[in-house]
């Protein structure tokens, strides 16, 4: 049996859970705009995103507690669940960057149903394309 991660803050706004709740991810504050990236992993992986400052976020799973995927070894780590294996967010590889992004989809629908959705051209330019 492996170690559960880290659980998020009791007084988080917010939190973001996988699908068997071993992964709970604590936001700051609720998201006002999701992305959605064309890139292909993320367009493979069905996700959208919510960027939040580290310092923003409680309950990310301490190191070795979740499977890890960088693609291609480029500037991002892609996070799941070690038991139900849904993306939790993703984290960059520089330590300078602060910025982590979270699986949206793994907020309550009506979060995400609420937030403006931008569409990130990820594939290409990496601007945001509305």
């Amino acid at each position: 049996m492996t170690t559960p991660a880290t659980e998020a803050d009791d007084s988080a706004p917010l939190v973001a859970s996988c699908h068997c709740g071993r992964v709970k991810i604590g936001l700051a504050s609720v998201p006002t705009v999701v992305v959605e990236c064309n890139c292909s992993l993320c367009r493979r992986y069905g996700v959208l995103w919510v960027y939040y400052d580290i310092a923003e976020l409680t309950g990310l799973p301490e190191a070795g507690a979740d499977h890890v995927y960088a693609w291609n070894g480029r500037h991002v780590d892609f996070h799941r669940c070690r038991d139900c294996g849904c993306v939790t967010h993703w984290a960059p590889r520089s330590a300078g960057r602060q910025t982590r992004g979270i699986n949206a989809r793994l907020l309550p629908p009506a979060v995400v149903a609420a937030a403006r959705l931008r569409h990130k051209d990820g594939a290409g330019t990496g601007r945001y394309l509305d």
